[in-house]
């Protein structure tokens, strides 16, 4: 199974992607998401300079070796674009792999744990009657867990929103703008904190108490403010609170913990174990929220939520847009195969991605599940992916009312 070409195929369909497709002696191809929302070429130039010449000549069969290899010998360890590059070629080899075994990829990791993969969907509102529209929507579209997020009252533009007040553009579904410089944007924390509580009482008096609802805090608070909003908001039962401080500082969620009882999803955009050592031992979350994509691929992955299932912490993995439907499959059979499963990321992609990237995974009542055809069950349209070169594409920043830079 001697690897004799690696192509890197970057291609903006609805938005850019980084693809890696990798081709054996024999003809078998595997396909890798290498995708880095806003720093899309420094993967691809990692991966285009630095690593396929180190592909060429290997054995595809040997894929811990190949990840242990890229990781090692690097000597620059970790960070979001070696862990993409390292994801793109570890999917690819796993494609290959069990192409070659003739069985969809999560025969290979054990077979399947259930038999289909719980979803939740992404609704916002400008207001609260904008806000149960879309919640109804997702509803009508067969989701069955909703993530919630709405607009503040003083802020002109929020994470999450489909409909600002500006283009009025899908905000939820490609944040990233082609535009040559990041968008500025304005950030108040205490409007948000005085705000979302009633959003939520609203929604559950609407909804009822039996629909799982989330809502992602998107890095933007201070852990004493994050202790205050996980406990506002437990008399509403959320599914989880995401990403609800910026948690490089993992110690900082203990005094998190110490404050509220809502479960606590991190880890978008963390890339390896090591950002989790803390969080996982001490038991300060409750989902692990990586990317297939950007943490190394299904190897690496796949150690990470066993290290989690000791402390009954389970998997809630990354899937927004800018994971292309490579990854996406990726993660949808590491979901199918693990114990210690929570509930699936989705957003759905648009009609010119789904051209380019033929995928078999579904989507059923509420439930995804990968397909049953040798591989991944993705396939690139080559042709389609030359015809939307790559366009400059920045996520967007805060500023707070004095002018300080925030997280977004």
């Amino acid at each position: 199974m001697k690897i004799v070409a690696a192509d890197v195929i970057v291609s903006s369909p609805d938005r850019n992607f980084v693809t890696l497709k990798i081709t054996t002696a024999d003809g078998i191809t595997g396909l890798g998401d290498g995708t880095l929302n806003g720093r899309e070429l420094s993967v691809a130039s990692y991966l285009r300079d630095h690593v396929v010449p180190l592909l060429l000549g290997r054995d595809a069969h040997r894929i811990e070796d190949a990840w242990q290899f890229l990781y090692r010998s690097a000597y620059w360890r970790r960070g979001p674009v070696t862990m993409a590059a390292i994801a793109a070629v570890d999917v690819a080899l796993w494609d290959i792999k069990a192409k070659a075994a003739g069985m969809p990829l999560y025969q290979l990791l054990g077979g399947a744990s259930r038999t289909g993969i719980m979803a939740y969907g992404h609704a916002s509102g400008r207001d609260v009657p904008e806000l149960f529209d879309s919640i109804r929507a997702h509803l009508e579209l067969g989701f069955r867990s909703i993530r919630v997020q709405t607009s503040v009252p003083g802020i002109n533009a929020v994470y999450g929103v489909a409909a600002q007040s500006g283009d009025g553009k899908r905000y939820d579904y490609e944040p990233a703008q082609r535009i040559p410089l990041p968008a500025e944007e304005d950030w108040d924390s205490r409007a948000y904190l005085r705000h979302l509580p009633g959003v939520f009482e609203a929604v559950r008096g609407e909804f009822g108490p039996e629909l799982p609802l989330l809502h992602d805090a998107h890095h933007r608070l201070t852990p004493i403010q994050a202790a205050r909003l996980g406990k506002a908001l437990e008399p509403y039962d959320l599914f989880w609170l995401e990403d609800c401080t910026p948690a490089e500082n993992q110690e900082a969620l203990r005094l998190v913990r110490q404050h509220t009882t809502t479960p606590l999803a991190i880890g978008e955009v963390f890339n390896t174990v090591w950002d989790y050592q803390t969080l996982i031992r001490e038991q300060l979350i409750d989902y692990v929220r990586s990317a297939v994509t950007h943490t190394g691929g299904i190897t690496a992955m796949r150690k990470l939520l066993d290290f989690a299932a000791q402390y009954q912490i389970k998997s809630g993995i990354h899937g927004p847009t800018d994971i292309s439907p490579v990854g996406m499959a990726a993660a949808l059979h590491l979901d199918l195969a693990i114990h210690n499963f929570g509930i699936q990321e989705y957003m759905r992609h648009g009609a010119l991605t789904d051209e380019v990237f033929r995928q078999s995974f579904t989507f059923t009542d509420g439930y995804l599940h990968p397909g049953d055809q040798p591989g991944i069950g993705v396939e690139l349209d080559e042709q389609a992916a030359a015809r939307f070169p790559y366009q400059p594409a920045y996520l967007p920043f805060n500023r707070l009312k004095d002018g300080t830079v925030h997280d977004w």
